[in-house]
């Protein structure tokens, strides 16, 4: 096949019949979730296509393969063609705690500038959940990717670099709010203006493309008044640069402090009737109990990469857990993204091929989507759902005694199959 490169014109992906896509398996259950995956992906094309277009796959080495190969974690070979290409799909690598390399997931993001995490996190009927009522959960997350604690900015106990920390500190008469300044660690929180206001359009933008009415800032303003706080801040301030297409709390605590409580809800009211884009904020830790409380409240989320962390596996908890959540790292002004499984490499339990795919499969539905590909998305979220729905699932899910029990790549045929027996009309 003629190799083609997606590409970015005018702040659109251009994107060939025949594009070559870097994908990388990833470490213990990644070759067999990506092995599925493929299944899928590949049948979905095909029977949204007939033929016309078609993805080529290209392999590239990352995590314990790559460094086995050739004693490098991320070979410079893979960065450089996950530049050249634009978008990839990743399964789990391995991130060591404590000692060894840093995040390669971290790393990626980082060099290539994917400044938007995008994890969506909905119910499909029939899943397992721990909450009584998750086909309320329909959020989309938008967490901030290269700032926050990932910057990575970190001096250890008792070394040149803390020491002199320390002595910043005391100049500037703050020393004295370290509990316990001899033995502490130290780490440094980046939160810019234009790291957070690029993660808060983009958010915004989705919204708008999304026929979404709520946008909900997250932050721990009320203690980090100068990061998280400001946050929220440049936030609102972006929100109501938009004009006329958006209502903000902000706006809303303008109007009640000069013309009183009335005035404020007619206002609210009023745009809440036009169908206005409300974006209002929430205390992080308060977040958590109203989202499990009433997840309906919320429709789009935009927060700080630790906030983000968080929040999306919480979130995923409720409609299942992670192995069905899917995620993309997206920087919306080069083209760059990567799509990825949201979950670790459970090495435990690597080459059984009893694990569920599902994450890898609908981050793919993620990247279709990215790449204007609506079609094959919307094959692959209707057969998940049809697999789901009539119990046909691997392990993890199999709670019903009327479950069909199927392995990773038995899940991956199965979805397939029901892909290729539908119609594009029906399915």
């Amino acid at each position: 096949m003629t190799e083609q490169k997606i590409t970015m014109a005018n702040g659109h992906l251009k994107v060939p019949d025949n594009p070559t896509i870097p994908f990388i398996q990833g470490d213990g259950i990644g070759p067999e979730i990506w092995k599925a995956a493929k299944i899928v992906f590949d049948a979905a094309v095909s029977k949204a296509y007939d033929g016309r277009r078609q993805i080529n796959w290209l392999p590239l080495l990352a995590g314990e393969a790559a460094y086995q190969k050739t004693g490098q974690w991320l070979p410079d070979e893979t960065l450089q063609s996950l530049k050249d290409y634009l978008v990839g799909i990743k399964g789990p690598l391995t991130t060591p705690i404590g000692v060894g390399h840093r995040s390669i997931n971290v790393t990626l993001r980082q060099k290539l500038d994917l400044y938007a995490c995008f994890r969506p996190v909905t119910y499909y009927p029939g899943t397992p959940s721990p909450v009584v009522h998750p086909e309320n959960v329909n959020i989309d997350v938008f967490r901030e990717n290269t700032e926050d604690i990932y910057a990575g900015i970190e001096a250890d106990v008792n070394t040149a670099e803390a020491e002199e920390w320390k002595q910043l500190l005391k100049k500037q008469g703050k020393l004295d709010k370290v509990r316990f300044p001899d033995t502490a660690a130290f780490g440094i929180k980046p939160i810019s203006k234009q790291g957070s206001t690029r993660l808060v359009k983009a958010a915004l933008d989705y919204a708008f493309a999304n026929h979404k009415h709520v946008l909900t800032l997250v932050h721990k303003g009320n203690i980090m008044k100068k990061t998280e706080g400001s946050f929220k801040t440049w936030g609102y301030e972006l929100a109501e640069s938009y004009g006329d297409q958006v209502f903000t709390w902000h706006q809303y605590n303008q109007i009640k402090d000069q013309k009183g409580t009335a005035e404020a809800d007619a206002a609210y009211k009023a745009a809440k009737d036009a169908g206005k884009l409300i974006v209002n904020d929430v205390i992080t830790d308060n977040f958590f109990q109203q989202a499990l409380l009433y997840p309906e409240h919320f429709q789009v989320v935009a927060t700080m990469n630790l906030n983000g962390d968080y929040i999306s596996d919480a979130l995923a908890a409720q409609v299942g857990g992670i192995g069905i959540a899917p995620g993309g790292n997206i920087n919306y002004e080069t083209g760059h993204a990567i799509f990825e499984a949201t979950h670790g490499t459970a090495p435990q339990f690597a080459g059984q091929n009893k694990l569920n795919p599902t994450s890898i499969i609908l981050s793919g539905t993620m990247m279709f989507d990215y790449l204007g590909w609506s079609e094959v998305a919307k094959l692959i979220r209707t057969g998940i759902t049809t697999a789901i729905e009539s119990h046909h699932v691997t392990v993890d899910f199999a709670k019903t005694p009327d479950a069909t029990v199927l392995s990773t790549t038995g899940f991956g045929e199965y979805v397939a199959d029901l892909i290729g027996k539908g119609s594009l009309e029906t399915i």
